[in-house]
């Protein structure tokens, strides 16, 4: 009975240790390679088999530095305004959305650009416990292998902006007719005003309520440090 269960503990001792080993040898390869694919964007695609819809999936890879200093800003000041100074992990806004949360309001979420980040690329969009320790666990090695430049340039390529469609290149494409390095501060806000539902809004399209979403990040990000990858 011993050698069995010493069989068992090694087993699973091996199996921490080929995944560890695989993960983060996944996470330092992304570091200098493009991604093209993410499980989302195989969920989606799936989806809409399912559903009897076409299949979109409109992407297009651009280096961070084709993507407007605009657009850079705009996600910050919309989804992590402390994403240069933190480690992966807001424990200000955690505090704040528990907070929140607890006072039966609209539930709010914390998660950082790196947490988006890492969800995005490694794992699936359904929120549970297993995955949000899966993402912690990515957060901190993208965080540890990647540069804050790395991150940025990763979200913005990968984030879900549209039904089918994804990163700000392939955004700034269908609702503006640009590249995303041509992006003024407006057109800018009103993609990351939208990500937090890009299939429900429509930043071509907006409604009362993002119009003045777009005015309120407009207006933070004049007050918030300019995002400078060279320091």
């Amino acid at each position: 009975m011993k050698n069995f269960f010493r069989k068992i503990v090694r087993f699973i001792a091996k199996l921490f240790l080929w995944f560890f080993l695989i993960t983060i040898a996944w996470t330092v390869l992304l570091r200098f390679v493009p991604v093209y694919f993410t499980p989302l964007m195989l969920i989606r695609s799936a989806e809409a088999v399912c559903d009897g819809t076409p299949v979109k999936n409109s992407k297009k890879w651009v280096p961070i530095e084709r993507i407007s200093p605009h657009m850079i800003q705009a996600v910050v000041a919309a989804e992590d305004n402390l994403f240069m100074e933190h480690k992966g992990f807001s424990f200000e806004d955690i505090r704040k959305a528990r907070e929140h949360n607890q006072k039966g309001k609209r539930i709010r979420g914390a998660s950082t650009i790196s947490q988006q980040t890492a969800k995005n690329v490694f794992l699936w969009p359904k929120r549970s416990y297993i995955r949000k320790g899966f993402e912690a666990y990515f957060t901190v090695l993208i965080e540890l292998f990647w540069s804050k430049e790395r991150i940025m340039e990763v979200y913005l390529n990968v984030i879900e902006t549209g039904r089918g469609i994804y990163g700000v290149e392939a955004a700034s494409l269908e609702y503006f007719g640009k590249h995303a390095s041509k992006l003024s501060r407006t057109q800018a806000s009103l993609i990351a005003v939208c990500l937090p539902n890009p299939r429900r809004f429509n930043p071509a399209k907006p409604s009362p309520y993002i119009q003045r979403r777009k005015d309120q990040i407009i207006n933070l990000m004049y007050k918030i440090p300019q995002v400078n990858f060279d320091d």
